[in-house]
């Protein structure tokens, strides 16, 4: 029996996605209704275990990711997708406006075959929608693995409101975020 105020037990999804800047990310889907917690990181590369350096170097092949875990009861797969291809620029080849490298490239790493459907119709929709000038270049992959990115890295927004980067890059990003998808805020 459940006493009052414990919390039901919910059945997680979880989905990785790179779209330039970690903390742009983070920052937005940790704003989501039916978002339990999202991880800065890092996957899609080659060596095990990267650190910050590592990947900034370009050489591992990682990109910078967010591990977002949800309910899928609450805010759908699909839903996540469409918030994601709001907040970044899905048609910049490794680039997200001054972060260049293939570490900021748009990539959906899908967890299984539904993900990864789900991911390539939600862009083929979107690429007939024209919502973009150009064309898609988010990569599909099966991910192989996340690593959690240092500490400093995780709600760096929350925990730095005021540090240029954040009001000049992020900010922009949660307005347009709350504006769109006013029903998805917690």
């Amino acid at each position: 029996m459940m006493k009052t105020g414990q919390k039901s037990a919910v059945n997680l999804e979880t989905a990785v996605l790179g779209g330039g800047c970690f903390w742009c990310l983070e920052a937005a889907f940790s704003r989501c209704k039916g978002v339990e917690k999202v991880i800065s990181g890092y996957a899609g590369g080659t060596v095990p275990d990267p650190n910050y350096d590592d990947v900034c170097s370009g050489e591992t092949g990682h990109a910078e990711a967010v591990e977002i875990h949800f309910d899928p009861a609450v805010i759908a797969y699909e839903d996540i997708l469409h918030i994601y291809f709001t907040i970044h620029d899905p048609t910049t080849l490794n680039r997200q406006g001054n972060d260049v490298g293939t570490q900021y490239r748009s990539v959906i790493f899908y967890a299984d075959k539904v993900q990864e459907e789900t991911a390539r119709r939600v862009i083929r929709e979107l690429e007939a929608e024209k919502i973009y000038d150009g064309s898609f270049v988010t990569q599909v992959l099966p991910l192989e693995k996340f690593y959690p990115a240092e500490d400093y890295h995780q709600h760096y927004f929350d925990k730095n409101p005021d540090q240029a980067y954040c009001q000049i890059v992020i900010q922009p990003k949660i307005v347009k975020f709350r504006q769109k998808y006013k029903d998805f805020l917690k």
